[in-house]
């Protein structure tokens, strides 16, 4: 049974996110984006303060342990994205400084490097996501649903670089770039699958996993999303990012509260 709810989970977060993506990018809801990057920093942010963390300092590990896991958990997602595994490799963020992350760059992209670099790290990524899922549904069905949740948020303002990549690398075919990138998302079973089988294995190490998963998303929140919303910007518009910020703590907390309940 609680395999079979990673695998939906993380199913659902690895292509749920490419396919949401894909209607911010080619559809109507186009004008929300930048409001993603503000749903999906608030999920991230309390999955791992509001539950992971906790659900992690109520087991019999030191609290010294802990932190000094999240601290080096967060050392090594930095080291990572210096190594520009996290963010998909060096062609895709060249791709984005030529088109600031709005419209698919005119210039010839060479297809085929670009692709496997951003395909090949989006599955690195994704399969990541899938560890991170397992480990907290291992630990709690409210847990695994609230993780589920933040990576479907914060996987969509990455896979919507990533279509913007391969759809000019593919002559403008959005079909095509969607199909690349579901694939991708679906390594996140993949690494459902490891997570579970790894946990079993290693029980008494949970609430290592959980702090880790933890340091994953408040690296993610405050290095790579937030900074994206410090912007000079109307008053409107800031009141705009909080909201929808609040709206991310308050749909992981509604969700984790409705899989308790049942």
């Amino acid at each position: 049974m609680i395999l079979m709810t990673i695998l939906i989970g993380t199913l659902a977060a690895g292509i749920g996110s490419v396919w949401l993506a894909a209607l911010l990018s080619f559809g109507m809801l186009g004008r929300y984006t930048q409001h993603m990057l503000s749903l999906a920093a608030g999920a991230l942010l309390a999955t791992a303060f509001m539950h992971l963390l906790p659900e992690a300092f109520e087991g019999q590990v030191s609290a010294h342990n802990l932190f000094l896991t999240l601290l080096v958990g967060l050392v090594f997602f930095f080291l990572l994205d210096k190594a520009e595994l996290w963010h998909h490799g060096h062609e895709h963020h060249h791709d984005h400084e030529h088109d600031h992350g709005e419209n698919p760059p005119a210039h010839g992209h060479a297809p085929s490097a670009g692709s496997w670099a951003v395909l090949t790290g989006d599955s690195v990524h994704c399969f990541g996501d899938g560890v991170l899922i397992a480990s907290a549904f291992m630990a709690d069905l409210r847990l695994g649903v609230a993780a589920a949740l933040a990576v479907l948020a914060h996987e969509v303002p990455h896979h919507m670089g990533d279509l913007l990549v391969l759809r000019s690398g593919a002559g403008n075919q959005r079909a095509v770039a969607l199909l690349k990138v579901s694939l991708a998302g679906a390594v996140t079973a993949l690494g459902g699958l490891a997570g579970y089988w790894l946990v079993e294995q290693l029980q008494d190490y949970l609430p290592y996993f959980l702090v880790v998963a933890s340091s994953s998303f408040i690296y993610v929140a405050l290095a790579d999303l937030i900074p994206q919303l410090q912007k000079r910007l109307t008053a409107r518009a800031t009141l705009a990012q909080i909201a929808w910020l609040l709206a991310g703590i308050g749909l992981v907390t509604l969700v984790s509260g409705l899989a308790h309940a049942h």
